[in-house]
């Protein structure tokens, strides 16, 4: 007889290990299911197999700890139990209906066919829902912790309890209640690998979802061909800048910049670091190095999260490359959060490093109050708050809509979920309607407005939050000097493409209306730590 454990077995317990070493050591004819019926069986077990899920996750809220760790810890549980235990790595698929069967089936793949596991020769051990699926197929379920199912209570805490214990306690190594929980095994894999603070911070932290990305409404498909497409012009807006030694891109998606940088003869003897925070990104970036997609073989990636914490070593880097990034940590974490993250990069710097943040921004004055006029003939004025569940459609949709109607779908839109949706008032001047608003919420429409295909993820982000003058102000108070190279600017392919006779800004000045230059689309900021 097998006992099956799957699980993500982020912890082991005293209890599980007492549970199963009973079971293996006594007759499991009188042992009762979770249903309250005597297994009636007087086979012996001979053999323990945990099924570890979602083992290609890592760093992640639901799975913080890599698959290398927990296998580890299930060894060094299983050297006290005296029969053969087997540990499979089981990826994560997704919602599948059979998920269960998926599991048996990768454990007789990955055995070799040699663990051919059937409700006639194996019991599931499961204490969570997760049994459900299992006991579906026909296996009986052996209940562990759990004590009522109709009830659930339980007789000790699960492995994920003891987990939420660690992430609230800061001296969890000494603390009797947790050491008395944990099992040994688990107890000095913790401890020696310092996963109680990493953990930590990633279940403390207030921006990263669940499965270890910002947002879950991204098309990945899209983002990764749009970061692929402008590398090289990216890359050739900071070449000048980067001073080689030790280079980090924080953010680095799919490493296109880190590619650029790879292949620069200038930087052959540099080391260069990539951090992206987000899972699927963080996978593509280690496929890519293991095709041998970049030019030097000192290219390092790692999945952490920058905004909380440092991702590099106090004083240690030479050039911090960041793309794209300080909007998402406005948008979705908090002003805290972003100030944050310029105090941290300061402390990565070397004296006299340099940190290269190429990001949107919003216009000076931006609080001013102007007057906006959209184009309202290259498009349907009307039906514009239709619901879409399919991303394709609602693209489709938004691309019938003439400038003046999507405007008003992203007001609508726009930062809803956040309670952070922009004012505006319509009003007639000489028989034409213009739209009164704060000038950075006009340029955040216009910087936004053509993300049709990727809209939803957008609409929570905020582009014109600051001004180039806000960067070097509170650049200024993080110890930074930024460079006169740094500068804000209309890109002249946005201008043209996605401007002109789609928007023009006005100011009323004496009764008359003046036409404002469009507002600036990006800009490059080269902040240098001086002390």
């Amino acid at each position: 007889m097998y006992l099956f454990i799957p699980g993500r077995h982020h912890i082991l317990t005293d209890f599980q290990f007492k549970y199963l070493y009973r079971l293996v050591n006594t007759s499991l004819h009188a042992v009762k299911d979770v249903n309250g019926k005597t297994i009636g069986n007087n086979e012996p077990v001979e053999a323990i197999i945990f099924a570890v899920t979602s083992a290609n996750h890592a760093g992640t809220k639901r799975n913080p700890i890599p698959f290398y760790l927990r296998a580890m810890m299930i060894q060094e549980f299983s050297k006290d139990l005296p029969v053969p235990c087997y540990v499979y790595g089981v990826d994560d698929v997704g919602v599948l209906e059979n998920f269960a069967s998926y599991t048996l089936k990768q454990v007789r793949h990955q055995s070799d066919q040699a663990l051919r596991l059937a409700p006639e020769n194996t019991l599931v051990v499961c204490s969570t829902p997760v049994m459900n699926m299992y006991e579906a197929i026909g296996y009986r379920i052996l209940p562990a912790e759990l004590q009522d199912r109709k009830t659930q209570k339980f007789h000790a805490p699960l492995p994920w309890d003891i987990v939420d214990l660690i992430t609230a306690n800061d001296t969890w190594e000494s603390d009797d209640e947790i050491i008395d929980k944990l099992h040994i095994s688990s107890y000095k894999i913790w401890k020696n690998y310092r996963l109680g603070q990493k953990v930590q911070t990633i279940l403390n932290d207030p921006i990263i979802g669940d499965d270890g990305d910002i947002t879950e409404s991204r098309d990945y498909g899209s983002y990764v061909r749009q970061m692929d497409e402008i590398a090289e012009i990216k890359y050739k807006d900071t070449a000048a800048y980067i001073q080689p030694g030790k280079i980090g891109d924080i953010g680095c998606a799919v490493g296109s910049w880190l590619k650029q940088a790879s292949e620069d003869t200038k930087l052959r003897e540099s080391d260069f670091y990539g951090i992206e925070v987000a899972r699927q990104l963080f996978d593509i970036c280690n496929q890519r190095k293991h095709n041998g997609e970049f030019g030097n073989p000192n290219v390092f990636f790692a999945q952490k999260n920058a905004v909380t914490s440092l991702v590099f070593e106090d004083n240690s880097m030479n050039t911090i490359h960041t793309s794209s990034l300080t909007h998402e940590i406005e948008s979705y974490g908090s002003r805290a959060d972003l100030l944050s993250f310029i105090q941290n990069r300061y402390n990565e710097l070397e004296m006299g490093g340099v940190w290269i943040n190429r990001d949107v921004i919003g216009p000076e004055d931006g609080d001013a109050m102007i007057y906006m006029q959209l184009n309202q003939t290259d498009g349907r004025n009307e039906d514009f708050e239709k619901e879409f569940d399919s991303t394709a459609d609602l693209c489709n949709y938004l691309n019938e809509l003439s400038t003046f109607a999507r405007f008003k779908r992203f007001t609508k839109d726009f930062r809803k979920q956040e309670n952070d949706q922009i004012q505006y008032d319509i009003k007639t001047i000489n028989g034409e309607e213009y739209i009164y608003l704060k000038l950075k919420d006009a340029a955040e429409y216009m910087l936004t407005k053509d993300y049709t295909d990727n809209w939803q993820s957008e609409m929570h982000e905020r582009f014109c939050f600051w001004s180039i003058s806000d960067w070097k102000q509170n650049l200024d108070e993080a110890g930074f000097r930024i460079e006169d190279s740094s500068n804000a600017y209309t890109n002249p392919w946005i201008a043209q493409n996605r401007f002109e006779g789609k928007v023009r800004l006005f100011a009323l000045e004496d009764d008359i209306l003046k036409e404002l230059p469009h507002p600036p689309t990006n800009a490059l900021i080269v902040a240098r730590k001086v002390g």
